[in-house]
């Protein structure tokens, strides 16, 4: 038989727990995907990712094949320049 839960039941269980737990702030995170540092630093998807393809790009973490953004360089990077 299937055993259906209300949605308080749900919030009370541990698994919702640990779900929520997980949910980091950005402010908080040592490195971002490009989407959220988009959205940190109102820059264009597509000019971060041409930011990260340069050979000198001083805060492009690699793992893998993929691409983050290292928070605090970045930060770094954009009160340094004037002009992307």
């Amino acid at each position: 038989m299937l055993n259906l839960i209300t949605n308080q039941e749900y919030k009370e269980s541990e698994f919702y727990k640990k779900e929520q737990a997980q949910v980091v702030p950005i402010k908080d995170k040592v490195a971002l995907t490009i989407r959220e540092a988009a959205e940190y630093s109102n820059i264009g998807i597509n000019k971060l990712e041409s930011l990260l393809r340069s050979p000198r790009c001083p805060f492009v973490l690699y793992v893998g094949k993929k691409k983050l953004v290292k928070r605090k360089e970045f930060e770094k990077f954009i009160t340094d320049n004037i002009e992307i």
